[in-house]
């Protein structure tokens, strides 16, 4: 291994051997002891995001064979590259996505601590193609999931929750204090209950009593025919679990559409260019065009002109909302060339005379009309 490269092995303290379960376990305990909120330690979220790193690398199978072979994901090698630490658990920062399962409320916080899973956000790319076919696309999702160990439930024998008697039930807690300005009061989350409102007597191992814990998840995602860039898709339930079994949130897809090498979308419809010669412009001719479905027939009429748009119906792109398609609009472009042979001039000038057009006299013409005058 080169220097300066990082061995996520020892960075989760595996063999090169472990299996996929061991890697899983030793994530979660490492992610527990050196997440910044609960560890104090001045590199505590370097040694958080190198975890996090280390993790995506080694749960995905054909990351951890590029890496143990060349010691590296780097694109350039073939690998998937890094992942964006800041955003690793989609569309949010990994202090939102852990502050209740490493505390229950966020620090600093004065509310009762969220239950509900929160939704994520992950972005999806496709080809124009793709888009007017529809397809069904697996992605890879690093997410709150619930804990098997304890069923969601947080408990390590079944017992349960029961109301925290700092609180009453109500995960804050109401303090005053007299003051010159009289009595002021103050409500601050209860520390007891992490400001939940409930305690859990035999707390589970896996999850610390969370009812949920870290993970990779692979998630299908079905995108349909007619979709347009920056369109979402919202799976419900999908996002992060909840609290201890509470609902979990949804999982929002924003579909990214980059441009088509010679297609040009708008809405349902699409637009090319055409390229014609001046013969083809004025006699008229049949061409093939790229479509989304392939070649598409356009009809060019004698005389056409440039910048015209012809229309082809029905070979545009399928509407999301609606029965048929839209239209592919053509416009012509017609190239007149730049270099004439001789035998081209004479034919040209005969044409012009056709049209009754005067011949005009070139710059060459003038100079000679000029020394022999």
């Amino acid at each position: 291994m080169s220097a300066g490269t990082k061995d996520h092995y020892a960075v989760l303290g595996v063999e090169r051997t472990a299996t996929e379960a061991e890697i899983k376990k030793a994530f979660r305990r490492k992610a527990r002891e050196c997440h910044p909120d609960v560890c104090s330690e001045h590199d505590a979220e370097e040694r958080f995001k190198s975890v996090n790193e280390a993790y995506d690398v080694l749960s995905d199978p054909s990351k951890r064979e590029m890496y143990d072979r060349y010691g590296t994901v780097d694109p350039r090698m073939g690998g998937g590259g890094r992942p964006d630490l800041g955003d690793v658990f989609g569309g949010f920062g990994m202090e939102d996505l852990f502050s209740v399962f490493f505390g229950g409320v966020a620090r600093g916080a004065s509310r009762r601590a969220r239950t509900q899973g929160r939704d994520m956000a992950v972005q999806v790319m496709i080809t124009l193609e793709e888009a007017a076919e529809g397809v069904d696309r697996e992605i890879a999702v690093n997410r709150l999931v619930p804990c098997d160990e304890c069923g969601a439930t947080g408990s390590s024998d079944g017992s349960g929750t029961k109301e925290c008697s700092e609180c009453g039930g109500a995960g804050q807690r109401r303090t005053q204090q007299r003051t010159f300005l009289g009595v002021m009061q103050t409500v601050a989350p209860c520390e007891r209950c992490s400001a939940t409102g409930q305690l859990i007597e035999s707390p589970c191992a896996e999850c610390a009593g969370q009812g949920r814990v870290p993970d990779r998840d692979h998630v299908s995602v079905e995108i349909p025919a007619g979709i347009d860039d920056g369109m979402q898709i919202r799976m419900r339930g999908m996002g992060e679990a909840g609290f201890r079994g509470a609902a979990a949130g949804d999982l929002l897809v924003t579909v990214r559409v980059p441009p088509h090498e010679f297609l040009h979308r708008e809405g349902s419809d699409l637009h090319a260019r055409m390229s014609l010669t001046i013969t083809e412009a004025a006699l008229g001719a049949e061409m093939e065009v790229p479509g989304i479905d392939g070649d598409v027939t356009v009809t060019v009429p004698a005389g056409t002109q440039y910048g015209d748009q012809l229309s082809v119906r029905g070979a545009g792109m399928p509407r999301l909302r609606g029965s048929g398609r839209g239209d592919l609009f053509v416009h012509a472009a017609v190239e007149v060339p730049r270099k004439l042979t001789k035998e081209q001039r004479e034919i040209l000038g005969q044409l012009a005379g056709t049209f009754g057009e005067e011949p005009r006299a070139t710059p060459l013409d003038r100079l000679k009309e000029w020394l022999t005058g």
